[in-house]
């Protein structure tokens, strides 16, 4: 006899072809295929897997006695298209339990000069058809589905990661998919059966490191929620199509999967018609000259900030930011709006125009915490440039109808001095455009039983270019910041001397 191949050497001697990768069923059944070993003699096997089709197959079988006599020259094996060639390497990714025998009767029909096999008309060729659709449809789920969570930063790498339970073993091809999308972040995506881990320049391959998606921590899976509630829309739900869009087994690992029952749930008690109606609200039409008597009562306000749509700016914002500070203060200040950080907080002057203030309170004197601050526009107005959000000042009707939640806070918080940061906060305070931020800096003004003192927003002070300007500027604010708290001993009334 001749020298054999190991995979004939192991079916004669009655062992099972134990096969891991396709890389190993492509040896041995090219080895099979030159000793022209037919499909029915051979028996193939897979390691077991907690749980899956392959746990049942035999571990030994009788030796196979009846192999063919073996040529002293084996023919090579032969050509295979590369097309199809890739169609059984995607269909040797599909979870069913005789894919290494299916794909090897295949090949082998083809090298008998069947080649209609690779057609869907062929009861095989649709059937491997139907695997290697399979196989796609879960990829492009997996690109669709996965849901990266970020890690705190004392936590070390990876920055960012992810749990998937997929039907079908596509895990490299997709891992593939996001080194080529997430540049040098690191990352992690964790199945029941194996990982890996691209440490930003390199991907790693291991066995399980997470048992579900509970052992994986989260720092902004609060922000994720707020914005999907944001652009959830109950008037247009269509919980059939979400259904078939989003398989059932896919919500659990979802973390929108939390929100989503109860937001489907609010729109079949009520939330889909309260959306119909803002909807048809916001439609414009034309103007009718009406007499006053028959004129219909004004429409109720909103009585929640996130419910507010007195003008558009709530359409493409991520969440309304309401004020922050004591229920009662003797100082409130008054920003133009919230900027891109503190859209995605939901709490004002968080970012770098924050932090410069803190420092200019400092500097003044002033504690922070004893301070009321909030904005004259509730929601982030901006503009894309490239893939960053940058500030709009608002225009004149978005801080009219947003000075309808300053007077709330004005008269719950009732304070004493109000400094306006910035010519938005001036004419929203004093309900006016006709008035400039320069001619008032300095001149403490009484409003409506209040004082009222303007100075630079602290994002103007971030803006200017040179260090002596910012110097400058910074100083008058913390001018402004004394002056403020000057005023609460100074009885109003009293003009301020010339």
């Amino acid at each position: 006899m001749s020298a054999k191949g190991p995979a004939t050497e192991q079916l004669r001697a009655g062992q099972p072809l134990l096969v891991e990768t396709f890389a190993e069923w492509r040896e041995a059944a090219r080895d099979l295929l030159v000793h022209g070993v037919p499909p029915e003699l051979v028996t193939w096997s897979a390691p077991q897997v907690g749980g899956d089709l392959f746990t049942s197959a035999p571990s030994t079988v009788q030796p196979v006695h009846d192999l063919p006599d073996l040529p002293l020259d084996p023919k090579p094996p032969p050509h295979i298209p590369r097309s199809f060639m890739d169609m059984l390497q995607s269909a040797a990714c599909c979870r069913v339990p005789d894919r290494w025998a299916f794909l090897y009767r295949v090949i082998w029909r083809w090298q008998q000069g069947e080649h209609d096999v690779q057609s869907p008309a062929d009861e095989d060729g649709a059937r491997l058809h139907g695997m290697v659709k399979a196989v796609r449809r879960e990829e492009h789920d997996m690109h669709a589905y996965i849901r990266f969570r970020e890690r705190p930063e004392e936590a070390g790498p990876p920055r960012f990661v992810a749990w998937y339970e997929p039907q079908h073993d596509v895990l490299p091809q997709v891992a593939q998919h996001f080194v080529s999308r997430m540049g040098k972040v690191s990352w992690m995506i964790a199945t029941p059966e194996a990982s890996v881990l691209w440490d930003g320049h390199t991907l790693h391959n291991t066995g399980p490191l997470v048992r579900n998606a509970d052992d994986l921590e989260d720092t902004g899976e609060a922000l994720w929620l707020t914005y999907y509630r944001s652009v959830f829309n109950p008037a247009r739900l269509n919980a059939g199509i979400m259904q078939q869009h989003i398989p059932s087994h896919r919500w659990k690992n979802l973390p929108e999967g939390k929100i989503v029952t109860q937001m489907v749930s609010d729109a079949a008690m009520g939330a889909r018609k309260t959306g119909q109606f803002q909807a048809v609200g916001q439609r414009k039409g034309t103007t009718i000259p009406i007499a006053a008597e028959d004129a219909q009562p004004e429409r109720q306000q909103p009585s929640k900030l996130d419910e507010c749509r007195r003008c558009e700016l709530w359409e493409f914002a991520t969440q309304a930011v309401p004020g922050a500070g004591p229920k009662k203060a003797r100082i409130m200040f008054v920003g133009e709006q919230p900027g891109d950080q503190e859209d995605l907080a939901g709490q004002p002057f968080v970012g770098p125009a924050g932090k410069l203030l803190d420092q200019v309170c400092e500097a003044a004197g002033v504690d922070r915490s004893t301070i009321y601050v909030t904005n004259a526009v509730k929601h982030f107005k901006w503009e894309p440039r490239g893939k960053r959000r940058l500030h709009k000042t608002p225009a004149q009707r978005e801080i009219e109808a947003c000075h309808y939640w300053l007077e709330k806070e004005l008269a719950h918080v009732k304070p004493d001095v109000i400094v306006a940061l910035g010519a938005t906060a001036l004419k929203s305070v004093l309900r006016t455009a006709n008035v400039t931020l320069k001619a008032s800096l300095g001149k403490p003004m009484q409003v409506d039983g209040r004082w009222v003192v303007t100075t630079y927003h602290p994002s103007y002070v971030l803006r200017v270019p040179s260090e002596e300007a910012k110097r400058e500027a910074f100083s008058t604010m913390a001018a402004g910041l004394k002056l403020a708290h000057e005023l609460l001993e100074r009885p109003l009334g009293i003009p301020e001397p010339e």
